[in-house]
């Protein structure tokens, strides 16, 4: 049976294309529910209008498909909240130069 750790691993491998960062550590990810094998994730992007959203969505569903137990990924992106620098990990936080 698939955890919601083994999908934020997996997710881990995805990059915004254009931030050098992963998208969980870059506070994209809002929430996973993971239910007998299928795998719902909110998420959003750095900004509303980025052309590179189905390309992350995608890039989401394939790693997640490759976890063990998963049969079925869906990703949802939303933009309310928006997100904001806040949410980035005091890790990539401090790679990137910010601070609180």
């Amino acid at each position: 049976m698939p955890t919601k750790e083994a999908v934020l691993e997996a997710m881990k491998e995805v990059y915004d294309p254009e931030i050098p960062f992963n998208i969980v550590d870059l506070g994209l990810v809002y929430n996973v529910v993971v239910a007998e094998g299928k795998v719902d994730i909110t998420m959003t992007l750095t900004f509303p209008g980025c052309g590179m959203g189905p390309y992350i969505a995608n890039n989401v569903r394939e790693k997640v498909l490759e976890v063990e137990g998963v049969k079925d990924v869906n990703v949802e992106m939303v933009f309310d909240p928006p997100w904001t620098p806040e949410r980035i990990s005091d890790e990539i936080k401090a790679e990137m130069g910010i601070d609180d």
